[in-house]
């Protein structure tokens, strides 16, 4: 975290992996001034498999994004993050409703707040991945596990996971304290402490405030349709209970204000409008917390770790169409307008015993539960129809894995994860009359994994995995009457993933990459007719297959490249009627996968001569440009969304302690579209993304 001469951070994005900070090493010259050697590439670790290993081992594909490189692109929250990940793509409306894929693979359409196949699992803590508008937070990396992991990770997560790790205590007093100013009021300020609080206790703090105007303006008023604020903190105790124990207690509070999720009539203005009645998402809110304890215990060849949490959730949105959608759908020119309140509690807990840290033989084996209550209430404020939902998830699940090496360089991976579901659902529906419904789904399923690695040469390792994904059957969060709320059919995915990993020791480049394959039955899609309001949960089958390759090089002792491309081809294969806009036929592309994406991002630092008043300054700088295919906006494929290219920069002059810095985000000034929707022949609707940014910034370290 120490912007110092001797500890530039020049980071790059790896194939399946990402590379930490290039290493700085200082040599002594005859003269006594200071050189620098090569740089030279580390290995980083990873927790992906719930104990730690080098990602190189990993035998599946692996992003990792360390915290340098956060902090060099500015990315504000997790979403943000995501969308640069190769083979990652995102349709989102705002902060509330994101829909992950990756390789192609996820829910079509999402029925409801537990219908994702990306698990979310924060410091060992799973969340729902439509919580990635979260706070990139004093985070030490982001882990995106590619290919079904529900071997580890459980439900959820058959496309892959996205494994964060926060910023821990450490036994040294450290800090830092940063602040930014861009354009449309766009803020940031943040600040972490971290320290001992005792002879065996240590502690820390990090805070962020945020805030922006929203850039999709009223048309009624001029003025930006919201300006959405967000507070986070998360404090952090470390107990070094004994030599070989270790209890960690985090408490976590994240909190968006004023955001909003819209839909834009296209074609879109410049800037783009709404037409409703000011103030309208003032009450907007969504708050996340979440309270945990890990504690470990290493024996003579053992590590035993305990996960204690409680995750709390509490979202109110308003969402809807403005005057001139309204008019053209029912031929009034009203705000059609929906409130849908949200709470949820879940408590869970996973025990398992792993391999210590550099093990030959990598295992590991737990047993987890989870209790999750939750409500979904809607009211249609131009109907005065109204809906409140209850659920409630109970979950338990045996898992284990291992990787055992069968000679010298053949390692096999296996790994079994047998998971027992209940869900109930009550639910009370208003249309001119009340009405009552009561339903339960139970489900027991096993998933897992299995795959050889080889090691060509020490530097060189091939792999291939055969996976089985599982997302349990679900309740719709839409239905408006008792006959659309039967549960959807469970989907299930089995996929093929050959890759290798290149690594060469004391070298300046690595590369990675991948060929993968999946086929899902019954993934799932909501249906919605605009003129009843009446929805349905349908089920579809896909196919994804495609290729991943992404690498990293030092190119001199000042600059540093980065590049991926990642080719994706996902279809339909099934027919599934009765969707809102058409029916959908075997053969469309699955909506948001583009089929092409790629990255380049250049990296330069340089120490500059010796200036007055400014000790030891350095010079760091990184241009980024990242490309998105054009992919079909719904499953009907009735059109496709624009292709875009991003271009963003950030320059930073290091000084002792401190930095000062400017940045650009979005320099093309690209208007693309996060999502988009037919709601009737002729009448299209899309979610834009803010526009060119340009800011300045400043940091202390301490």
């Amino acid at each position: 975290m120490f912007p110092l001469r001797r500890h530039p951070t020049v980071v790059a994005l790896l194939v399946g992996l990402a590379l930490p900070p290039l290493s700085s090493h200082a040599d002594t010259r005859k003269d006594g001034a200071e050189s620098f050697a090569p740089h030279e590439l580390e290995s980083v670790t990873v927790t992906a498999r719930r104990g730690e290993e080098q990602a190189k081992e990993v035998p599946f594909g692996l992003s990792v994004i360390d915290a340098g490189t956060l902090e060099s692109k500015g990315n504000a929250d997790l979403e943000a993050v995501l969308r640069d990940t190769a083979g990652v793509n995102i349709s989102s409306s705002g902060p509330y409703d994101a829909n992950v894929l990756i390789r192609g693979v996820g829910s079509l359409n999402q029925i409801s707040q537990e219908d994702g196949s990306v698990v979310l699992n924060v410091d060992g803590v799973a969340l729902s991945a439509r919580q990635i508008s979260l706070a990139t937070l004093d985070m030490e990396r982001v882990e995106v596990l590619k290919g079904p992991q529900g071997t580890l990770f459980g439900r959820n997560s058959e496309a892959g996971a996205i494994n964060v790790i926060s910023r821990g205590p450490t036994d040294y007093r450290e800090g830092y304290l940063r602040g930014e100013y861009g354009q449309d009021n766009q803020y940031r300020l943040e600040g972490a402490l971290s320290g001992p609080l005792g002879e065996r206790l240590s502690g820390r703090l990090a805070v962020r405030q945020s805030g922006e105007d929203h850039w999709v303006e009223n048309v009624n008023d001029g003025d930006p349709i919201s300006k959405p604020r967000s507070l986070a903190f998360r404090g952090s105790l470390l107990w070094d209970v004994g030599e070989r124990t270790s209890a960690l207690f985090i408490a976590e509070r994240q909190r968006i204000q004023h955001d909003a999720s819209v839909q834009v009539l296209y074609p879109f203005g410049d800037p783009p409008g709404i037409d409703m009645t000011p103030g309208r998402f003032d009450d907007n809110q969504n708050t996340v917390e979440r309270y945990s304890s890990e504690v470990q215990h290493d024996f003579a060849g053992s590590r035993l770790t305990s996960t204690t949490a409680l995750t709390r959730t509490d979202m109110s949105l308003v969402t809807g169409y403005g005057r001139r959608i309204s008019e053209i759908l029912y031929g009034a020119p009203m705000e059609f307008m929906k409130e849908d309140d949200s709470d949820q509690r879940v408590l869970s807990q996973d025990l398992n015993v792993s391999s210590l840290p550099g093990a030959r033989v990598f295992w590991v084996a737990g047993l987890y539960a989870s209790d999750s209550r939750r409500n979904f209430d809607s009211f249609f404020e131009t109907t005065g129809n109204r809906q409140d939902r209850d659920y409630e998830t109970r979950a338990y699940a045996l898992y284990g894995e291992a990787t055992y090496p069968l000679t010298g360089r053949l390692d096999w991976t296996f790994g079994l994860r047998h998971t027992w579901d209940r869900k109930t659902y009550e639910a009370d529906y208003f249309s001119g009359a009340w009405q009552h419904d009561e339903r339960d789904l139970d489900d027991d399923y096993t998933t897992g994994r299995t795959g050889l690695s080889f090691a060509v040469m020490p530097d060189l390792n091939l792999y291939a995995m055969l996976a089985r994904g599982y997302k349990s059957g679900l309740f719709s969060d839409y239905a408006t009457q008792v006959e659309d709320s039967s549960p959807t059919d469970a989907a299930k995915v089995n996929s093929l993933e050959i890759g290798f990993k290149l690594e060469p020791t004391h070298q300046r480049y690595a590369v990675n990459g991948a060929v993968f394959i999946s086929r899902i039955k019954d993934d799932h899609l909501l249906g919605y007719d605009v003129a009843t309001q009446a929805t349905s949960a349908i089920n579809a089958d896909t196919r994804s297959q495609g290729a991943e390759l992404e690498g990293s090089l030092s190119l001199s002792q000042d600059l540093a490249l980065s590049a991926s491309v990642t080719y994706i081809d996902a279809e339909i294969t099934s027919d599934a009627p009765g969707v809102q806009g058409g029916d959908v036929e075997s053969g469309n592309r699955v909506p948001q996968a583009a089929r092409w994406s790629g990255d380049l991002v250049l990296t330069y630092q340089r120490e500059l001569p010796d200036f007055p008043g400014l000790p030891y300054p350095m010079l760091k700088a990184r241009a980024g440009y990242h490309h998105v295919g054009a992919r079909p906006a719904d499953p009907q494929n009735h059109f496709d969304l624009d292709h875009y290219d991003l271009v963003d920069t950030r320059v930073t002059l290091l000084t002792g302690n401190a930095e000062f810095y400017v940045y650009g985000d979005n320099l093309l000034n690209e208007r693309y579209e996060l999502s988009g929707y037919q709601l009737a022949p002729g009448v299209r609707t899309g979610a834009m993304h803010r526009g060119r940014t340009i800011g300045v910034g400043a940091g202390y370290y301490f």
